[in-house]
């Protein structure tokens, strides 16, 4: 016997997730996702990754503008699911948790109760964590609270940055969500409950969040670059235009008592004093120029050594 599934997402994240269980034994009964919106010049109207997705499968799309419309309400309840599964949406009101029949399941990119919040890929990063993982969870009105029921590890490799690993976790998700499916359909779960006293958060990134201090160590300021990438992007200045940094290395020489000036230029590579060591700057985007590696923008760009970097 199949569940009837409603889906919910938005990114790109959510889409392999949804084309796994699509082709399960499962029964996607409806998709739901951020409306529609007009985009770029001609502002056309642009649907969310899921939204395509969904067009694309020719599942039954219910684009939502507001998760506390009656009318929602009602079509979700007119389509009696058993389960919804919600991988990157939005926070869902009590009135639409208490629809399904089993429940709603969520898919979050850490290991409850570790990094509760917005951006937990980001922050496991920027705190330099070796290991990370996902988690399917029972979805409780309290964000990120409640009962635990598959996780997986996830090892952050040196060269991780936030694309690479949100991509590690969308394939791993992918089997994740359908094992707790299957093992929901049999019965055979026994929901484990948070230890709240262990719970962190990850609170969603901040325009200062994003902007580097170059007295910090190499290593954070690495790390940072790292968790910010490819978007927002960390970002400093140099000759009154703003650079984001999307691609790093450490530098562990020694460097003089002063920080944040171009502490080694050659033809091809950059390195910058911070408070501890350096940072070889690899991948490069300054204002009004594409992203570009660090040797195809010194080719064009006047800097000597001792030139400074950011506000001083």
């Amino acid at each position: 016997m199949s569940m009837k599934i409603v889906f919910m997402g938005n990114p790109a994240i959510a889409n392999p997730i949804l084309n796994t269980i699509h082709k399960s034994s499962h029964e996607v009964i409806g998709v739901v996702s951020n409306a529609p919106k007009p985009m770029g010049r001609g502002r056309i109207l642009r649907h969310t990754a899921v939204g395509e997705l969904a067009h694309e499968l020719k599942l039954n799309f219910i684009p939502v503008e507001s998760l506390i419309d009656q009318g929602f309400h009602d079509k979700l309840r007119s389509l009696y699911p058993d389960i919804f599964i919600i991988v990157a949406f939005r926070i869902l009101p009590k009135s639409v948790l208490e629809i399904p029949k089993i429940g709603s399941v969520n898919l979050h990119t850490s290991l409850l109760p570790k990094y509760r919040g917005a951006a937990p890929i980001q922050h496991a990063i920027l705190n330099g964590d070796k290991e990370t993982g996902i988690t399917t969870f029972l979805i409780e009105p309290k964000v990120d609270t409640g009962a635990v029921l598959l996780q997986k590890r996830i090892i952050i490799q040196d060269d991780d940055d936030c694309g690479t690993l949100t991509e590690k976790m969308a394939k791993n998700g992918t089997d994740l969500v359908l094992r707790t499916l299957d093992q929901l359909e049999k019965g055979s779960f026994e929901p484990i409950p948070q230890n709240n006293e262990l719970a962190t958060t990850a609170p969603k990134i901040t325009r200062e969040m994003c902007q580097i201090d170059w007295s910090g160590p190499a290593q954070n300021i690495h790390n940072q670059v790292r968790a910010l990438s490819p978007y927002p992007g960390a970002f400093s200045s140099i000759n009154g235009k703003r650079l984001k940094i999307f691609k790093s290395k450490v530098l562990y020489q020694n460097n003089m008592d002063t920080h944040g000036y171009i502490s080694l230029l050659e033809k091809t590579r950059i390195a910058i004093s911070c408070g501890e060591g350096q940072l070889e700057i690899l991948e490069i985007q300054i204002e009004g120029k594409r992203r570009m590696t660090m040797a195809e923008c010194l080719m064009g760009m006047r800097v000597k050594t001792g030139d400074t970097i950011g506000d001083q």
